[in-house]
């Protein structure tokens, strides 16, 4: 990954939750989530807060850089896979299509690629989601999901700063 500050290539050692917060704190989510999602394939990194029956997006990077797709502004919480991760603390999935525990989900083999842990609000109660996702099948390195673990603990602390 290039980094747009430096102008050099950075090792997957170099990523860290420091540079994280970092962004988030000088430039805001959307730029932090970019960072986030240097380290993977996926074409999307997201954050998403629970609303009653809905998960509403609040920040969105797009690798494409193409304006945020209607259908992942809203979607119904019984319709996400973000309901496992209410339900399991986290929720990772490479080739939702070839997933055993989503066999019936609508979202089986459209949504191909998951990776999603929770993000709670500064009481402890679960307020969201920050999750890397695509329409085709990528895995996430061990290393890459636990700085998106981290990145979401960090997260918890300013959330009253993102946008409604």
């Amino acid at each position: 990954m290039v980094t747009e500050w430096t102008g050099r290539r950075m090792t997957q050692s170099e990523r860290n939750l420091n540079t994280f917060s970092m962004l988030l704190e000088s430039e805001g989510p959307e730029a932090a989530l970019k960072y986030l999602n240097g380290g993977v394939p996926h074409r999307y990194t997201a954050i998403y807060r629970f609303d009653g029956e809905l998960l509403r997006n609040v920040v969105l990077y797009d690798k494409r850089r193409q304006m945020r797709p209607e259908f992942l502004i809203a979607v119904p919480f019984k319709q996400s896979f973000c309901q496992f991760v209410l339900k399991d603390q986290v929720f990772r999935t490479n080739d939702s299509a070839s997933d055993e525990r989503l066999v019936g989900h609508p979202y089986r083999g459209v949504v191909v690629s998951y990776h999603s842990v929770p993000v709670m609000d500064d009481k402890g109660a679960l307020w969201g989601t920050m999750s890397h996702f695509d329409m085709s099948s990528h895995p996430v390195a061990d290393s890459e999901f636990e700085l998106l673990q981290q990145a979401a603990r960090v997260l918890s602390g300013c959330i009253s700063r993102l946008a409604d």
